[in-house]
């Protein structure tokens, strides 16, 4: 049921009494680079923050094996972070409401060229209503959201009746691990809020995603003798020919998938890196071609890459110098399968009441074609699996930032949620 006119009034002010330290939290967030790998400085941080506001703390590691052994888990590589995972739990004196996570990644992707950069990529820097930085909308905003709504409350000597676990966790951008461990470790509750940059809107339906590498050999001579060789790199270009057949047909059956038959282009193929060869005046002997692309939820990531294999296998037997020389595709990240979040449900209903209250307008919902970590919810921990939040610019680009004033509006939106769901009571003295 909505909250009480006058609650809802006293939490909206207190948000935005508490904007200003909220934005510079999120500024000294986006300071730190936690690029993959380089997670252990903001998790230590953000331990901290949860620790200094009374929350019972936990940190722990990733588990390779458990992970591995698990429908949902994505393939190790060498880079794959060994941050922690740090979850703040609040516990109430009385559980009268439905209980709740709040998560966040804190890992972020490469900046890029930083001379492409108006300013540098870890700013932080607010020009109008933009904050600027490699992280601030994806999703470092949001991290800081998840803890200032709860501050909100605080402020008025309210805090929630319902055990509410923020969660932070890395990995997302590359296999989406963190979320799953959280799982695999034991937490869980009625309804998970993950505030992603989703322009203001719940996230409805997702693809799945998959990460692999083609590794393709050639002959390597002198280049004066090239026409008795094989172009390792040239070879590269035949078979990103046969991944493109692989999209299209992919996107064919997009009318298959309900939510996905009126988007333009629902499956993306991305080569997002390429390296190959030692010298320039030799024929190159290696390629590697590093690829992620989408996938329809329902299917599983194991049928994909078997699809993935098999065609690239029998490109492989149609190719002269292929058939004698077989690409070889490994899996190296994602191994994720999407969702479907279906509507109707109670969390849902609260979040359009505050959305509502928050932004002035209905809560609208819509599909995404990137990996979110609410997949690990909707599928394996089977709760309302909520990703929604501020509107932002260029995530994963350059120049990325995040909308102050839809970030204040959606942790309004986040406070209310989380007093209408979870209930309130005093904070004990």
């Amino acid at each position: 049921m909505p909250l009480d006119p006058t609650l809802r009034d006293r939490i909206l002010t207190s948000v935005e009494e508490g904007f200003d330290d909220q934005i510079a939290f999120t500024q000294q967030l986006v300071a730190m680079p936690s690029l993959r790998g380089h997670e252990h400085p903001i998790q230590d941080f953000v331990f901290n923050q949860l620790k200094s506001r009374g929350y019972a703390m936990d940190r722990f590691a990733m588990d390779r094996e458990v992970i591995a052994a698990h429908l949902g888990g994505s393939h190790w590589s060498e880079q794959h972070s060994d941050a922690p995972i740090i979850v703040g739990i609040h516990r109430p004196r009385n559980e009268t409401g439905h209980s709740l996570i709040l998560q966040s990644h804190l890992d972020v992707v490469p900046e890029g060229l930083h001379d492409m950069w108006r300013d540098p990529p870890f700013s932080g820097r607010i020009d109008g209503d933009w904050m600027y930085g490699r992280g601030a909308a994806d999703m470092k905003a949001g991290a800081a959201a998840n803890i200032f709504a709860l501050d909100a409350l605080r402020r008025l000597g309210l805090q929630p009746a319902a055990t509410v676990y923020v969660q932070s966790v890395v990995e997302e951008e590359s296999t989406g691990n963190g979320a799953l461990q959280t799982w695999l470790q034991g937490y869980t509750a009625d309804a998970v809020l993950i505030p992603e940059p989703e322009d203001e809107k719940l996230v409805r339906a997702n693809t799945g995603v998959l990460w692999f590498q083609v590794k393709l050999r050639g002959m390597p001579v002198h280049v004066r003798e090239m026409g008795e060789g094989a172009n390792a790199i040239d070879t590269a270009y035949r078979v990103i020919g046969a991944l493109r057949a692989i999209e299209a047909d992919w996107n064919a059956e997009k009318g298959e998938h309900p939510h996905f038959e009126d988007e333009a282009h629902p499956i993306n193929l991305n080569i997002g890196k390429i390296e190959g060869g030692d010298w320039a005046s030799s024929v190159p002997s290696w390629c590697n071609i590093d690829c992620r692309v989408s996938i329809y939820p329902g299917r599983s990531a194991a049928d994909a890459a078997r699809e993935i294999t098999e065609r690239i296998a029998a490109f492989g037997q149609s190719d002269r110098f292929l058939a004698n020389n077989p690409p070889e595709v490994v899996f190296n990240g994602f191994y994720a399968e999407g969702y479907v979040l279906e509507p109707g449900s109670d969390a849902e209903a609260a979040l359009a009441e505050a959305h509502k209250a928050a932004c002035g307008k209905p809560l609208e919902s819509f599909m995404t074609a990137g990996y979110l970590d609410t997949r690990v919810y909707a599928l394996y921990n089977k709760i309302p699996a909520l990703c929604y939040g501020p509107v932002s610019r260029n995530i994963h680009g350059v120049d990325e930032c995040v909308s102050l004033p839809s970030l204040r509006r959606i942790t309004e939106a986040m406070a209310l949620f989380i007093a209408d769901w979870c209930g309130t009571e005093a904070v004990e003295d």
